[in-house]
């Protein structure tokens, strides 16, 4: 809300202290009268809207959004068909109205784009029809756009700006079709999973560590990029190596390290990058013509340690795509609103609490000893002694229990609508 004026803040204090010299002077001559008095101040026209709700609302609204149901629980599919049948319903009434973005529009503003704005809002059921369509940007405004955000997967923060904009204004016939499209994919996954499972839904760039239906870790991803897409697959997590040593990817090879070393000889030094040939033979950098038109023939191996691009942790799967998911040095990745960064392979946030829960029925690999071990900085495999499914999803439209609609971009233009697409 915006900071009250010193003569706004002045004139309130003066209200208070007389509603309290009458509430005591009332007490004083008699019951009666004390009621009287405390109905004088609830019905004051200076009092201002005092609801209960009115400030709680926006503060519970991204809550309504989480939810410990897993995105393909056995019950998903019901909950977008009844999400569909509501769309379906609200296309055929003329879907919600478009929201010209030419203000930023934020909490404490009165502008008659918020009236709109309103509309748009309880078309979609993030603010309450009997919130009124007045131009006050108020909490009941604040708590909804911060739920619209929290299902779109925009950071919360109750101001309209591009991206809400442009997430805002996508038309329901699309988002119907979004679900529809996604129907189709969440049938294809319809068996059971397993009771212990691990999902990487792609668009959300999010992990859900699964058990017993329930999530009970929901990890922060990055994953690969628009030219360097993370595969769909269907795998068994069989080794978490702690301290790895990193052997680069042939793509990243050329694409990358080839050209920072054209510019810089001591890159590969740098990093703790040595070079091996087929025989195991460490071969010097200096050797090598880093002009030549390919790529040498060599394995690029990054020594365990701070530096290590997969920094404390690799988990294994066995995959056609040579693809993993790792810890990362660059933590600050994890804080961006676009997290597509990858060339393939999946970085998990607090990476360390999965390995925990992946290692719990491991003997002999509690907290205590996979922080030990990583201290250690010495590389360990460790063989889970219960492999444990792991699933690479695309998903960009999905709904829970109580009614909440999720949609994220359609990062790899999958969903067959370019207006999806990341923005």
């Amino acid at each position: 809300m915006t900071k009250p004026t010193r003569p706004d803040t002045i004139s309130r204090r003066r209200f208070i202290w007389r509603a309290a010299g009458i509430a005591a002077a009332a007490v004083a001559t008699g019951p009666a009268l004390a009621q009287t008095a405390i109905e004088e101040i609830i019905n004051s026209p200076r009092r201002g809207s005092w609801d209960d709700q009115f400030d709680a609302k926006s503060s519970r609204s991204v809550a309504e959004t989480a939810t410990r149901y897993p995105i393909a629980g056995a019950d998903t599919i019901a909950f977008v068909e009844r999400s569909i049948f509501d769309y379906q319903n609200l296309v055929a009434q003329g879907g919600w109205p478009f929201v010209p973005p030419t203000k930023k529009l934020r909490m404490g503003v009165a502008e008659p784009e918020v009236r709109l704005l309103r509309q748009r809002l309880m078309a979609s059921d993030d603010l309450d029809r009997n919130a009124g369509l007045s131009n006050a940007f108020d909490s009941y405004v604040d708590g909804a756009v911060k739920k619209f955000q929290a299902r779109h997967g925009l950071p919360p923060d109750g101001v309209m700006g591009n991206y809400t904009y442009q997430a805002l204004n996508v038309s329901a016939d699309v988002r119907l079709g979004q679900l529809e499209t996604n129907l189709v994919r969440l049938r294809s996954m319809s068996g059971f999973l397993g009771d212990r499972y691990v999902m990487v839904n792609i668009p959300a760039a999010q992990i859900e560590a699964v058990e017993n239906g329930s999530v009970v870790l929901r990890h922060t991803a990055i994953v690969g990029k628009i030219d360097r897409q993370t595969p769909i697959l269907n795998s068994k997590i069989h080794e978490i190596i702690l301290n790895p040593y990193w052997t680069s990817p042939r793509s990243i090879i050329e694409k990358d390290i080839v050209p920072l070393m054209r510019k810089d000889p001591t890159y590969l030094a740098r990093n703790n990058i040595r070079l091996f040939d087929n025989q195991g033979n460490e071969v010097p950098p200096e050797t090598v013509d880093w002009n030549a038109e390919k790529a040498p023939n060599l394995m690029f191996r990054q020594d365990p340690g701070k530096g290590n691009a997969m920094a404390s942790t690799k988990i294994n799967f066995s995959n056609p795509h040579a693809v993993y998911m790792h810890d990362t040095p660059q933590q600050g990745v994890f804080n961006q609103l676009m997290r597509f960064e990858s060339s393939g392979c999946v970085r998990v946030q607090n990476v360390r609490d999965l390995n925990t829960w992946l290692l719990r029925d491991t003997p002999g690999w509690n907290r205590q000893a996979i922080e030990a071990t990583i201290a250690s900085r010495e590389s360990t495999p460790i063989a889970l002694s219960t492999p444990v499914p792991v699933y690479f999803t695309y998903f960009s439209a999905w709904a829970s229990q109580d009614g909440v609609v999720q949609f994220r971009d359609d990062v790899y233009q999958r969903d067959g609508v370019e207006e999806l697409a990341l923005r």
